[in-house]
């Protein structure tokens, strides 16, 4: 990633909260939404971990982002592919797994979990598509794929398949319609 990708992912991130990106509102918003200052971080500790070559600099903001995920209790390692446009409406006990993918556009609830299952025929981590929504304490765990456009409902527990376009809830998560995320997913024309 170059550092005017980077940038632009940045951008594409604090659109998703306010619906544009300019140097104003970047500075407000790292000061008022701690879900974007987290993904500010998360993003730029993984540029400077890919492309620095000092120890010392990586070594920092490694260090700034565990603070971060002590102080909202937020973990999303670095490590973790993410697309452009994530939306962490309301931080505190999201716990992401290193394996796990997360498309674009994508809003993770406070108390979601997306974790790896170590034994079984879901082996593996979470594959979640684009325009997701994840509800509040929703679990999605193992090798589960996520189509595009889909709504996870509060408290659910998903760990198998959901097709595009659906909305899943309850403990096991079931699918009960196939209206989507669109009203949950907003501010995607950055």
């Amino acid at each position: 990633m170059t550092f005017g990708e980077l940038q632009r992912v940045w951008r594409a991130d604090l659109h998703r909260y306010v619906g544009r990106s300019d140097a104003r509102t970047l500075a407000r918003a790292l000061v008022m939404l701690p879900g974007y200052r987290y993904t500010f971080a998360m993003r730029g500790c993984r540029y400077v971990t890919e492309r620095w070559p000092g120890a010392a600099v990586r070594a920092l903001a490694q260090l700034l982002l565990r603070r971060y995920e002590y102080r909202y209790g937020i973990t999303i390692p670095f490590e973790t592919q993410v697309g452009e446009g994530l939306y962490i409406g309301h931080f505190g006990a999201i716990v992401v797994s290193h394996r796990a993918v997360i498309g674009r556009n994508c809003n993770l609830s406070q108390g979601v979990t997306l974790g790896i299952a170590n034994r079984g025929s879901r082996r593996g981590a979470p594959v979640i598509g684009d325009g997701v929504y994840v509800g509040p304490g929703a679990k999605i765990v193992g090798a589960v794929t996520v189509g595009d456009n889909v709504a996870i409902g509060a408290n659910s527990v998903d760990t198998k398949d959901v097709p595009d376009n659906a909305v899943v809830v309850g403990v096991p998560a079931r699918v009960i319609s196939h209206d989507g995320a669109a009203d949950y997913v907003t501010h995607t024309d950055y």
